[in-house]
C-alpha cells in the first residue's frame, strides 16, 4: 500500500473540513484508490493546539515547513487571498510539489502564471473547490463534457447573494435585513461587498469560462453589477410577472466573441434556476452534444468545501501511483490551445427589460416616458402602476420587448433627466434572449 504524504496551509473553515474529510474517510478512500492519503502537517499560525483526532499531525506555524519536507506530495493552500497564497505556491510548485488550492481570486487573477509553472515543473493543480463548493463543476467541465462544445455556461455562484434574495422573497424582508441576518449566521463577511456586488461570482465565472472555452479571461473584463439596489418592490413586481430574481453568472458563445456578466436577473419560475434557494448554487451547462446539463448542491460550508478538496487530492494521489501526472490538463485544453478571444460589450447584449421609474404622479408623465422609450426603438409589453399619490413619486414598472441594452442605457439617460423622475431608474434583464 503506498501512502500520499499531504501538508496543509490554512485551518480555517474549509481547512478543517478537509481535514476531516481524510480523516473520516480514510477507510473508504483506501479502499477506491489503495492509497493511504496522510495527512502529516498543517501550517496555521493562529493555533496553539489540533483537535485530539488529528493527534499525530504535526502542527507547524511557516508554510516553508511544509514546502521544504521532501517527504510531502501535495501541498494544499486554504489561506485565500491573493498573497501570501500565490508566493506560497509557486514555491511549492518550484520544490516539486502538486498542488491543491480552492482560492478563486487567485485563480481568477493570477491562475495563468500558476498553470504555467506547473507544467513546466511536471506537477499538477487542483481547483475544485474553488467554484460551487461541494458541486463538481471542474470536473464536470474539465472530463465530463470533453466532447463537447460549450455553448454556454450560467449560473448561480454565490451563496451569500443567494441567500439574500431568497430572504427577500421568501420573508419580504429589506435588502439590509436580510444581509444583517446572512452575517450573523456566518454566510456573509462583515464586509460583504464582494459577494453583494457580484465580484466573487465574476471571479468565479472567469475560472469556468477558461476551462469551458479554452481562454484567457481575467474578472476584470466581466460585466458586473451586484444586488445591493433590488428592493421588497423588485420582488413583489417579479412575483407578479412569475419570475424570481437572481445574481446570475453569464456566459455565451455567440461566434465571434463571448459573452461574460454577472448581473441580477428575472428568472421566470418554470427554469430550475429559479429555484434555487437559501445558500445553494447552481448551474447550467450547455453543451453541442449533450444540451443543457444542471447541477446544484451546497455552495459553500466547511464539509461540501472540504469534500471538493479533498477529491483533488484524491484525484492527484491516483495520478502518482499510476504514474500519470498530466492526464488531464489542469484547464482541459492544452496550454498552448488556450487563446485570448474577444468579450461582447455588454452594450451589444439584447432582452428584455423590467424598467422601475420613480416618477411624480402627474398628466403626461407617463406619455413622455413611452415616447422617449419609442425614441429608441425600445417597444413595451406592459405598464404598472400601483396606487396614486398625486404630485407624490410612485413606480412605474414597464416591461421591455427585447431591447437592445445600449438603446436601453441611453432611453434611461434621457428618461432619469426629466425633473419629474424623483430617482435614478432600477433596471434588471430578464432571461429570455435565447
Amino acid at each position: 500500500m503506498q501512502t500520499i504524504n499531504i501538508g496543509l496551509f490554512g485551518f480555517g473553515t474549509v481547512g478543517s473540513g478537509l481535514a476531516e474529510a481524510l480523516c473520516s474517510q480514510h477507510e473508504r478512500i483506501l479502499r477506491r484508490s489503495g492509497l493511504s492519503l496522510k495527512l502529516t502537517k498543517i501550517a496555521a499560525r493562529s493555533l496553539s493546539s489540533l483537535p485530539p483526532q488529528l493527534a499525530g499531525v504535526e502542527l507547524v506555524k511557516d508554510a516553508d515547513a511544509l514546502i521544504n519536507d521532501p517527504s510531502i506530495h501535495i501541498f494544499v493552500e486554504l489561506i485565500g487571498g491573493i498573497e501570501p497564497a500565490r508566493t506560497c505556491i509557486l514555491k511549492a510548485i518550484a520544490a516539486g510539489k502538486h498542488v491543491v488550492t480552492a482560492n478563486k481570486a487567485l485563480l481568477s487573477q493570477h491562475g495563468k502564471e500558476l498553470f504555467a509553472a506547473a507544467a513546466a515543473k511536471g506537477v499538477e493543480v487542483g481547483f475544485e473547490g474553488s467554484v460551487g463548493g461541494g458541486i463538481p463543476l471542474i470536473k464536470a467541465l474539465k472530463e465530463g463534457l470533453a466532447a463537447n462544445k460549450l455553448l454556454a455556461v450560467m449560473g448561480i455562484l454565490n451563496g451569500t447573494a443567494n441567500y439574500i434574495l431568497t430572504r427577500m422573497t421568501e420573508e419580504r424582508l429589506p435588502f439590509a435585513e436580510a444581509l444583517r441576518e446572512a452575517q450573523r449566521l456566518g454566510f456573509a463577511e462583515a464586509d460583504p461587498t464582494y459577494d453583494v456586488e457580484g465580484i466573487d461570482t465574476a471571479h468565479k465565472l472567469a475560472i469556468l469560462m477558461t476551462i469551458a472555452y479554452g481562454m484567457n479571461i481575467s474578472p476584470q473584463q466581466i460585466a458586473t453589477e451586484g444586488i445591493s439596489t433590488i428592493e421588497p418592490v423588485d420582488i413583489e413586481f417579479a412575483r407578479e410577472f412569475g419570475c424570481r430574481i437572481k445574481l446570475l453568472a453569464v456566459s455565451r458563445d455567440i461566434g465571434g466573441a463571448v459573452e461574460a456578466r454577472v448581473h441580477p436577473t428575472m428568472v421566470p419560475t418554470a427554469h430550475l434556476l429559479a429555484s434555487i434557494s437559501g445558500a445553494n448554487n447552481a448551474v447550467e451547462f450547455c453543451g453541442d452534444l449533450t444540451g443543457s446539463i444542471i447541477l446544484s448542491g451546497a455552495g459553500a460550508g466547511r464539509l461540501p468545501t472540504g469534500s471538493a478538496v479533498a477529491a483533488d487530492v484524491i484525484d492527484i494521489a491516483r495520478n502518482i501511483a499510476a504514474g500519470a501526472v498530466g492526464r488531464v490538463p489542469a484547464l482541459s485544453y492544452l496550454p498552448e490551445q488556450i487563446v485570448d478571444r474577444p468579450i461582447a460589450p455588454l452594450s451589444a447584449l439584447s432582452c428584455p427589460f423590467y424598467l422601475r421609474i420613480t416618477a411624480l404622479d402627474k398628466p403626461g408623465v407617463l406619455a413622455k416616458i413611452a415616447a422617449i422609450l419609442s425614441g429608441h426603438g425600445i417597444s413595451i409589453e406592459s405598464v404598472i402602476q400601483k396606487g396614486r399619490r398625486e404630485n407624490e413619486p410612485v413606480a412605474v414598472v414597464i416591461l421591455t420587448h427585447t431591447a437592445k441594452e445600449e438603446a436601453v442605457a441611453a432611453a434611461l439617460r434621457e428618461i432619469d433627466s426629466l425633473d419629474t423622475v424623483a430617482a435614478p431608474t432600477v433596471r434588471i434583464r430578464m432571461l429570455g434572449e435565447e
